[in-house]
């Protein structure tokens, strides 16, 4: 690579317009079921393996119960129950359990592997098709990936409902 070559190519970067910060978002992808999903990196409080938890009476059967994560009790919610998957509900070596803050409270979901980070443009993500059935509203978007695969990305804050997790004794 000559002078001329990089002359040429600094001319080109100035030219061209830079990727601002706002035209990326950042995710963390997982698998549930044979579905590929993604959630915001910044709702995400922490992934750990699969620990011990305690059953809760009169609660969604996706509601698994709580467990003890330094001192704060965190209710667990299987995302493969949730969404209907066709996975089987063993824990295995590549389960997960993702901590994100809803609505000002810490969550855990249950997944069966993570995937990776993704660094994804606004453009190349898309709202849910019309057909998707969407009572729920816990679908941002559909994104296109470099790679060819399509991730649906989730509405942190929808996931759950409070009344989902407290326990019903009626």
């Amino acid at each position: 690579m000559g002078l001329g070559d990089i002359v040429k190519q600094q001319q080109k970067s100035l030219t061209e317009p830079e990727k601002k910060l706002e035209e990326i978002v950042q995710l963390v992808g997982f698998v549930v079921g044979e579905e590929e999903f993604a959630v915001p990196i910044l709702s995400i409080q922490e992934i750990i393996k699969p620990i011990e938890w305690t059953r809760v009476p009169f609660v969604p059967d996706y509601v698994l119960g709580v467990f003890n994560l330094r001192g704060n009790v965190l209710p667990l919610i299987d995302l493969r129950k949730k969404f209907k998957s066709s996975s089987n509900d063993e824990i295995d070596e590549n389960t997960r359990f993702i901590v994100m803050k809803i609505k000002g409270e810490d969550v855990a979901f249950v997944i069966d592997r993570l995937t990776s980070a993704i660094r994804i443009e606004k453009s190349n993500i898309l709202p849910p098709p019309d057909t998707y059935s969407n009572e729920e509203d816990i679908i941002e978007g559909v994104g296109r990936l470099p790679d060819g695969r399509i991730i649906t990305i989730l509405k942190v804050d929808n996931l759950i409902k409070r009344e989902e997790i407290v326990p019903n004794k009626d």
